[in-house]
């Protein structure tokens, strides 16, 4: 597990790894991709998920339900989502729901945080 300054995301990790290792190892790469994508993030625990913000806001977030993890992206309508694999019809969020590791690739979760992370 890639630890976190954040006592409380440690510990939000913890907690998910003992109710279910799959969504954990989800959440894990995920957040890597986030941390990758832009190193001045800054991670915390909000609405209860994972956040990650910038000096400027709340770019986004990994949370996890019953079926799936999804990845939100407080200001997703605005990107470029050529192949409509954005969810979500509010004025600004949008999310990917990964079910599986494969998702994660298939759904271009990487793509869609660099263009948070901008």
């Amino acid at each position: 597990m890639t630890y976190s300054q954040d006592d409380k995301v440690n510990a939000f990790l913890r907690d998910l790894q003992d109710v279910s290792e799959l969504q954990f190892e989800l959440v894990s790469t995920i957040k890597q991709l986030f941390l990758q994508a832009n190193s001045a993030l800054l991670e915390g625990i909000k609405y209860g998920g994972l956040t990650f913000s910038l000096a400027d806001g709340l770019i986004g977030g990994i949370y996890v339900y019953q079926q799936h993890v999804s990845i939100e992206f407080s200001h997703g309508a605005t990107f470029k989502d050529p192949d409509c694999l954005l969810q979500g019809n509010g004025k600004y969020r949008r999310h990917l729901k990964i079910m599986t590791a494969t998702d994660i690739n298939n759904k271009q979760a990487l793509y869609y945080i660099q263009q948070a992370v901008q």
